[in-house]
């Protein structure tokens, strides 16, 4: 059964990269016309065609699989926790110590999200960042999978660490690459597929653990170890892939100066000449003004704060990040198991709802695909917000009215009612906070110093997510079902503030991102360096003919 839970997982995987190259082929025929927003440079965003939309799928594939790291381990722990043979192997950790495991792993993924995660992408280059992430991540998963009985417990928590760390390296070069790659007409839709593999790795580890819970008595200890070890499996896969993909084209002019293997990498995921020229040239003109007015390396952290523009981007895109955790998406995938055991006392029911809800989750994420590009990030986030807090504030008013049994618990109709709401909230949060975030947040900053706020971005859900799951047991074990008026005042108010606030950027190239927030064009401010850098070369050459001339001329008597 577990292989074919594996075969099928990793056959629809690629099934959807299909259906999404269709979706971008379709697009295609629209695209010239769409680009008349921007028509100095509606070059790149000409059709991709069928002969190199190929390998740009494949290789967004590879990349967007290292979200399958964070969407699995997420998932894991809620999943091992209905293991009796797991909580034997620890010595039965109380509720403090089983928040403690749960979050501990969130300490590396933030220091090394804030601190390490960019430098790592620009200095050794997105595939790197990538590929050393998904190295740690299967160190990590052998100590969480076979920590010594006498010292099971440090261990376990020190392979939480470290699979922080990888998961941190890992997704903040993975949407950074895709963004990079992708042309910008399609590229919402293809970080979409970004978003969906995260609802992949859910999806794997809570149909592996079902399957593992229904066998528990012929596999002991291993009905929770096959979960953690099953994780080895795509980093495995992405990490031989790796050599065989180009790295990104704006990171070779920038860190390279490799124009020639930007343009080969170009060549392979855009149509015509004409459209590969004129991208690269947009690429140099924004990178020569970065270098030059604002530098990089250990000059972007500063550039973050210090430039008026960008510092308004960070804070937004922070915002964004933190807001995701706002929903209460996280929080009901780690505690969904401690909601549902108010209702149902058998794991095989509570496993196969959780299963259930993470298949869902994929194709409730599909609709981004279509969506993101066609109707804006702005409209996905308010429309997803708003439909989020009305399954909140029924939940709440469901546990308000419905009686409750001796014991404090609902009934089963009542559960079926709160399990549809849960369905129906998910429905509305991965194709728009879900997804949406990781678009916004991949394409809105310069090149200098997108490595670094993608990193810090994304640890912002990593501080937000650790702090509502330390508060969430203790508050739900006194409200109950009330708890969920919270979540839906955090979704009205995150409704208020992307209607207020945030600017669209459907379709917006990304060399054009600083004009859209208010800052100077790098397009035209690098452009003008290097026309001056041009004309101050013509005019040496002009001088070095003409001295020789004046200087062997006899000086006029006055």
């Amino acid at each position: 059964m577990l292989q074919q839970i594996q075969w099928s997982s990793f056959g629809g995987s690629f099934s959807y990269a299909r259906l999404i190259l269709r979706l971008a082929r379709i697009r295609s025929s629209r695209s010239k016309a769409e680009a008349r927003s921007f028509p100095a440079r509606s070059l790149a965003c000409q059709p991709v065609q069928a002969p190199r939309s190929e390998p740009s799928g494949y290789i967004c594939l590879v990349a967007a699989g290292c979200m399958v790291l964070m969407g699995y381990d997420a998932s894991v722990f809620n999943s091992v926790q209905n293991s009796d043979s797991w909580h034997a192997y620890f010595d039965n950790p109380d509720s403090y110590m089983l928040g403690l495991m749960n979050t501990v792993y969130t300490v590396g993924g933030i220091i090394t999200g804030w601190f390490f995660a960019g430098p790592l992408a620009d200095y050794a280059g997105r595939r790197w960042a990538m590929g050393i992430g998904c190295f740690i991540t299967v160190i990590a998963t052998f100590m969480q999978c076979f920590p010594p009985a006498n010292h099971a417990v440090p261990v376990f928590m020190a392979g939480r660490v470290l699979i922080g760390c990888g998961q941190a390296l890992a997704i903040a070069a993975g949407p950074i690459y895709i963004g990079e790659v992708t042309p910008s007409y399609i590229r919402g839709l293809i970080m979409a597929f970004w978003q969906m593999f995260y609802s992949v790795g859910s999806f794997v580890a809570y149909w592996v653990n079902y399957a593992a819970g229904k066998h528990k008595d012929t596999l002991g200890e291993w009905d929770w170890k096959m979960v953690v070890i099953f994780q080895l499996l795509l980093p495995i896969i992405i990490i031989c892939q790796l050599p065989f993909m180009p790295e990104s084209p704006r990171w070779l002019v920038q860190r390279k100066r490799d124009v020639e293997g930007a343009r080969k990498v170009l060549q392979q995921v855009r149509d015509t000449d004409e459209e590969i020229e004129n991208e690269l040239a947009t690429i140099r003109e924004a990178i020569e003004y970065e270098r030059e007015a604002l530098g990089s390396g250990k000059r972007a952290y500063m550039t973050l704060f210090k430039d008026t523009s960008v510092r308004k981007r960070l804070l937004l895109t922070f915002v964004l990040n933190i807001g995701q955790q706002l929903t209460g998406q996280g929080t009901f995938n780690s505690y969904s198991s401690t909601i549902y055991k108010k209702i149902w006392t058998n794991g095989d029911t509570i496993n196969l709802i959780n299963a259930l809800n993470a298949t869902f989750g994929i194709l409730f994420t599909l609709n981004a695909t279509w969506t993101v590009d066609r109707f804006g990030r702005k409209f996905l986030l308010i429309v997803g917000a708003t439909g989020m807090a009305c399954c909140m504030l029924i939940t709440a008013l469901v546990g308000l009215q419905t009686p409750s049994t001796a014991e404090g618990a609902k009934t089963e109709p009542v559960g079926i009612a709160i399990v549809f709401l849960m369905f129906l909230f998910a429905f509305f949060y991965k194709p728009s906070w879900g997804a949406t975030v990781w678009i916004y947040t991949a394409e809105v900053f310069p090149m200098n110093v997108r490595a670094q706020a993608v990193g810090m971005c994304s640890q912002m859900q990593g501080v937000a997510n650790t702090i509502f799951q330390q508060f969430f047991p203790i508050f739900y074990e006194k409200q109950g079902l009330k708890s969920f008026f919270f979540f839906m005042t955090c979704n009205v108010f995150l409704v208020a503030f992307v209607w207020f606030l945030i600017p669209e950027t459907k379709k917006v190239p990304l060399e054009e991102m600083d004009t859209l927030f208010g800052g100077t064009s790098h397009v035209q401010g690098g452009a003008a360096i290097l026309h001056g850098r041009k004309e101050g070369f013509e005019d040496v050459e002009h001088r070095e003919e003409v001295e020789p001339t004046v200087t062997g001329q006899t000086p006029a008597k006055v």
